[in-house]
């Protein structure tokens, strides 16, 4: 990943498209020194385009997504999005809080995923900065008002989007509440390293992940409550394998619930104050990889199993099972319902934080060249 010289980081502002009601979908892009660029949609404030070099030095956009605001419309999939303000699964759409129970909106199955029916992912953010120095970034936000999707509480939330020299994208979502509530956001990119729509698919990528355990689901993908070693299990990512190695293995009763991979991995047990390593993804094929940090204990694998050809993405390609995977820190699934799990309460006065950041590699080499 070569400099020229000649290039300093930059955000621009520009119009995607617009909503059936007339409003503007604004886009940004966000550039680094080296060429590479992150462009955005403040619709689901989320990742449209991530255009990265391999090994050649040969740019390809890497993510998964649409070139029209219409077909956002017409076909949600979570394409790069912000996902709130319960990110993953609450079972029944049920949770308590101060002995009161609260319902939202059941959209799989009977369980509430990814925020209920009107999720972050479904509605407009507003474009709040925009600063090219020192690195290129965005802030959008949104605010959720209290009986939102069933959730109590006004909830400001902000997308904070930034992309520097050193090749890193990071995301920082945070959040506060005049009422106490629950919250987990995060982004659900999809990604496909060896280039979005390419033939060969996401299967045949690298992945590492530090979890000494992960969250074995009942069939409606909520978790048991068991906290089971990965030693011996086809969920055994501790050192780099190949997706396509086990995740059709009918032998593993979780993959067969899951259809492939989607499961939380047990990377910590809370939120801490630092980040730490939750995964490492690489294409052989390019070179192209990243490293992921956050701040959050649990990620979920998705190896995009329900991709079901009937999507066309931005440059008319169809998207099939294992064209893409999706890397989401966050807390654990269903944690209002799941008292192992911890605490999934925002109270009023109190800040929410997932920082999640995306350390950009060609064959291993975390530093650019020039």
């Amino acid at each position: 990943m070569t400099s020229t010289g000649l290039r300093t980081p930059t955000a621009t502002l520009a119009t995607f498209g617009r909503l059936p009601d007339g409003r503007e979908v604004p886009t940004i892009l966000l550039t680094n020194a080296h060429g590479l660029s992150v462009r955005l949609i403040a619709y689901g404030a989320a990742v449209q385009s991530i255009m990265l070099p391999d090994r050649a030095g040969r740019m390809a956009d890497v993510v998964l997504g649409y070139a029209t605001v219409g077909e956002y419309l017409a076909k949600p999939q979570y394409f790069g999005a912000t996902v709130g303000r319960f990110a993953n699964r609450i079972a029944r759409g049920r949770f308590t809080i101060d002995g009161q129970e609260y319902r939202t909106p059941v959209n799989d199955g009977g369980n509430a995923l990814h925020g209920g029916a009107v999720g972050f992912d479904k509605v407009l953010w507003a474009v709040a900065e925009l600063r090219s120095d020192p690195a290129a970034s965005v802030t959008m936000r949104y605010i959720s008002r209290d009986g939102d999707q069933g959730y109590p509480g006004t909830m400001a939330v902000d997308a904070i989007y930034r992309l520097d020299d050193e090749n890193r994208l990071s995301i920082e979502y945070r959040a506060s509440t005049d009422r106490s509530t629950i919250v987990n956001i995060t982004n659900h990119t999809y990604w496909n390293l060896a280039g979005e729509g390419s033939p060969a698919g996401a299967m045949g990528h690298l992945v590492t992940i530090p979890g000494e355990s992960f969250l074995p689901t009942d069939a409606g993908a909520i978790p048991t409550g068991e906290f089971r070693p990965v030693q011996g299990t086809p969920f055994d990512f501790r050192t780099p394998r190949v997706i396509s190695e086990r995740v059709r293995d009918a032998g593993d009763q979780q993959l067969v619930f899951g259809r492939g991979y989607d499961h939380n991995w047990v990377i910590r047990r809370e939120v801490t104050p630092d980040l730490h390593l939750m995964a490492r993804l690489h294409d052989p094929s390019t070179g192209r990889g990243f490293e992921l940090a956050s701040n959050q204990p649990g990620l979920q694998f998705y190896s995009g199993n329900f991709l079901d050809g009937s999507s066309h993405g931005k440059t008319d390609r169809i998207y099939r099972g294992g064209d893409a995977i999706v890397l989401e820190p966050q807390i654990f699934p269903d944690t209002p319902n799941q008292p192992a799990f911890g605490s999934a309460v925002l109270h009023a006065a109190e800040t929410y934080r997932n920082i999640i950041v995306y350390q950009f590699t060609v064959d291993g080499s975390l530093r650019s060249g020039g």
